[in-house]
């Protein structure tokens, strides 16, 4: 028995942790894609091409293990559940992913690793839409959630609409010169692309909240990342087919076009799609989102010394504020969260007290005998 304490402790701690762990393990692998595919798209690489290949090589390396582990748990295919993930395909990797590499391309891959920050403030303002999060102003945690969303969408505005000067970084400023990108053309590309980011991420919102509905209705989550990536690689292709009508573009050689597709096709797409389809189950589509400000950080350390990228003042202000408010709302949902799992602790407490009523030998013996109660613990049943 002694043995077993240790263990079960281990454990229990390891199953407060594992979203933790997961969720910030993405964000490494987030940005290695943001940096590996911004090489792959100055190198001329159509993102149309490079989306309809990312989730071709993601339903490859997912697809077996689906029909392999999930045989005997998969439901049954609706209507409703095929639509569902015919828009969830054309939501995220389609829509949202192409926007997101054409806004990349225009401003830097640390601007758009700073802007998806609103992220996880647009997912909670769809989240209250849809029934999803609950907003009572006379609780802390909601006045934090609601000051959080807004303290952070101030922050993606400044960053939209102000640039600054050039903030110079020590391990690569110095024997480097900066281009002068201060021309309206570059101005007027830069807005451009954020606009687009912009769009992306509310698609991507989109795609956390629709995904939570549809989990409810087919709780498979290979199988459900699976079709998501092949849905998501016939209607890319289909968009590809029409933007690219000169062949050429779907030639890929053994060069970091084709690294790029495999690896976010198998990290960012594969298993992102899958770890966040369970974490989502398990803690909601605010948690999935919180902690992209850690994939900010890497990506601006990467991008300053790999891409030799400039950060622009107004993009680390409005960066630190967006964090700001980001982490408000984090606060606000894990008090949710504190506050739910008492409240059900609670109520299975109660559903287990049976009053029995005891003492009762005869109508007419003592009445105060009548009146005495005693309550069993029942324990819950377990299953087989």
């Amino acid at each position: 028995m002694g043995d077993q304490k240790p263990s079960g402790t281990l454990s229990l701690v390891f199953s407060k942790v594992k979203p933790y762990l997961a969720i910030v393990s993405l964000q490494f692998g987030y940005a290695g894609m943001y940096i590996i595919t911004m090489v792959s798209l100055k190198l001329g690489m159509s993102h149309y091409v490079l989306v309809v290949y990312r989730h071709a090589v993601a339903t490859l390396a997912i697809a077996p293990f689906a029909l392999v582990l999930e045989r005997k748990t998969r439901p049954k295919m609706t209507v409703s559940a095929f639509l569902k993930i015919m828009f969830l395909g054309l939501l995220e990797p389609v829509i949202d992913q192409n926007l997101y590499y054409v806004g990349m391309k225009a401003t830097s891959a640390t601007f758009a690793a700073a802007i998806t920050n609103i992220l996880p403030a647009l997912t909670f303002i769809m989240a209250i839409i849809f029934r999803l999060e609950r907003v009572n102003i006379k609780q802390i945690q909601s006045v934090a959630k609601v000051i959080g969303t807004v303290i952070t969408v101030m922050g993606a505005m400044l960053m939209t609409l102000y640039r600054g000067p050039i903030v110079d970084i020590i391990w690569y400023s110095r024997g480097r010169s900066h281009h002068k990108t201060s021309s309206t053309t570059a101005d007027q590309h830069w807005f451009t692309g954020t606009l687009m980011l912009v769009a992306c991420i509310c698609g991507w919102s989109g795609f956390f909240i629709l995904q939570s509905f549809t989990l409810k209705q087919y709780p498979a989550e290979l199988s459900l990342t699976s079709l998501i990536c092949l849905m998501g690689m016939l209607e890319g292709g289909v968009v590809a087919l029409a933007m690219e009508r000169d062949m050429r573009a779907w030639v890929v050689g053994w060069d970091s076009r084709l690294f790029a597709a495999v690896y976010s096709g198998v990290v960012c797409s594969g298993i992102a799609y899958y770890v966040q389809g369970v974490v989502n189950k398990e803690r909601g589509p605010v948690f999935v989102t919180a902690f992209s400000p850690l994939c900010m950080i890497i990506t601006a350390v990467l991008g300053a010394t790999i891409l030799s990228e400039q950060v622009h003042l107004g993009s680390l202000i409005g960066a630190i504020i967006v964090v700001i408010g980001l982490y408000s709302v984090v606060w606000g949902k894990s008090k949710d969260r504190l506050n739910s799992k008492m409240l059900t602790g609670t109520e299975k407490g109660d559903a287990h007290e049976l009053p029995i009523v005891s003492g009762i030998l005869d109508d007419k013996t003592d009445l105060h005998a009548s009146k005495l109660k005693t309550t069993v613990k029942v324990p819950p049943a377990q299953e087989p």
